[in-house]
């Protein structure tokens, strides 16, 4: 098995959108957890953001993330170079592919067998977890969402909340099953069950490894946002740190970061800061008594760079990753994370993951949308979601006159009959003869017209053509 191919992930196939959005609209358990659950994560951040100035915060921090793309290439300069000052050796991947050598080589020269890691969407992007199993390092999550997806052997289906899919009870029975613990439907028992399972693995692990929420050019800082404790025992128990983290996510100056913040905090839990913020500049210096002995970032592009290129789809990139576009969003309440069988699922997975995987195997994102809007109405750094979405639509079937196409499998949903029909359309329009004949012929035959029009009419009527066309009626009555 080659190098790129030894973890590819064994559950989803990101092809089967339809069948598995058919399955969850169908299953009335996986339609009230998700229910009840965005309901709660609605009405926080409601009350979170309640006598505050939300659009002036929201204008701040979407300056906050253009500046910084703006800059991107120079800010990656300084933030190398702070972190090789203060100690933390930097390394850069090209793919996920790459990110995970750089891993595995970190281990394997500490001889170490044993991972324990925080939260982290950019490991799950690069599929670590499997990664380092497939080479003989056990590695374990965690972060409770996470560590219970990892006992079902499943992916998170929310990027904040990994396990929202789940409710009490069954994540008692799956507790039970996989690790002994008494049926509950005490949370409080449950968690510190599991925190119990925990505290050994954060003793006895050679290297622990991380995501970072900001990481600071100017001071060559790690900032990393969690409620459970583990992020921070994941950091400074093992004597060795890995951070892994996209390069988008790097912030001129701590100043720029309270904002930040402020706006990932409230979105993404309904908090006003969650109970710790890791901020991480270097390994254990001599006088300190705890910390890792060494620390290194694996800064990873996957795709990164070839959105940047693009003045329109940069905004994918201003994402913070709180979450909210999800909660808010109607076809992801009701069909789940896992339908969408991609690492990020939702709104920020429909932009984000054609870029990933190429629009030939995402072909069906695009699209999974009503284009409501709430998305783009709830996100705190204010990303065009749906302008995104229409973007991907169009290269989806190669572009337009405005907007050439350039994401990666590009062209993959064209239909040589579709297109000739929007050909023949526009034609039509071009010319007002053809068009009034046209019309005219279409209303005089008007009883041969199907009854159906594609899936489209799987729940709808076809609109019925009028007996005469609008210029017909109009010269009748003289006008």
């Amino acid at each position: 098995m080659s190098e790129t191919t030894a973890h590819a992930h064994p559950h989803v196939d990101v092809k089967e959108f339809h069948p598995r959005a058919h399955a969850a609209i169908h299953n009335p358990k996986i339609r009230q957890n998700f229910r009840k659950a965005m309901d709660g994560l609605m009405a926080k951040r409601t009350a979170a953001f309640e006598g505050w100035d939300l659009e002036t915060l929201r204008d701040l921090g979407a300056n906050i993330r253009l500046k910084a793309l703006s800059n991107l290439p120079d800010l990656l300069e300084q933030l190398e170079q702070k972190l090789t000052e203060n100690g933390i050796k930097v390394h850069w991947a090209v793919d996920g592919d790459e990110a995970c050598r750089i891993v595995r080589d970190i281990c394997v020269a500490r001889d170490a067998k044993s991972v324990i890691k925080g939260k982290s969407m950019v490991s799950e992007e690069m599929e670590l977890n499997h990664y380092l199993q497939d080479h003989g390092i056990e590695a374990l999550e965690s972060d409770l969402g996470e560590y219970i997806v990892q006992l079902a052997d499943e992916t998170p289906s929310h990027i904040i909340m990994p396990a929202i899919h789940k409710n009490t009870g069954e994540i008692s029975e799956l507790m039970h099953e996989k690790t002994g613990t008494d049926l509950s439907n005490d949370v409080e028992y449950l968690t510190a069950s599991a925190r119990q399972q925990l505290r050994e693995k954060f003793m006895n692990a050679d290297v622990g490894v991380s995501g970072v929420n900001f990481a600071v050019a100017e001071t060559g800082t790690l900032c990393l946002v969690e409620n459970e404790g583990n992020g921070r025992m994941t950091t400074t128990v093992p004597k060795c740190h890995i951070a892994v983290t996209g390069i988008e996510k790097v912030v001129p100056s701590l100043e720029d970061v309270s904002a930040l913040l402020a706006l990932l905090t409230r979105s993404a839990t309904g908090q006003h800061i969650t109970t710790y913020f890791n901020m991480i500049s270097s390994p254990r210096k001599g006088e300190e008594l705890d910390g890792p002995e060494e620390v290194h970032v694996v800064l990873v592009d996957n795709g990164r760079s070839s959105i940047y290129q693009d003045d329109e789809l940069l905004d994918t990139l201003r994402c913070i990753r709180c979450g909210a576009c999800m909660n808010h969003c109607p076809v992801y309440t009701r069909v789940g994370g896992h339908t969408y069988g991609t690492t990020y699922p939702g709104p920020i997975g429909k932009i984000l993951m054609p870029h990933l995987i190429g629009l030939d195997e995402g072909r069906h994102l695009p699209t999974a949308s009503s284009l409501c809007g709430a998305c783009g109405e709830v996100c705190p750094v204010k990303i065009p979601i749906p302008d995104l979405l229409v973007r991907l639509r169009q290269e989806s079937v190669d572009g337009d006159r405005l907007h050439p196409a350039k994401v990666r499998g590009h062209g993959a949903k064209r239909s040589t009959g579709e297109a000739m029909i929007w050909k023949g359309w526009a034609w039509m329009h071009a010319s007002p003869g053809i068009y009034r004949l046209g019309t005219g012929v279409a209303a005089k035959f008007r009883a041969l017209q199907p009854s159906k029009a594609g899936a489209w009419t799987d729940f709808r009527t076809v609109p019925k053509l009028a007996p005469k066309t609008l210029h017909q009626r109009m010269k009748e009555r003289g006008q």
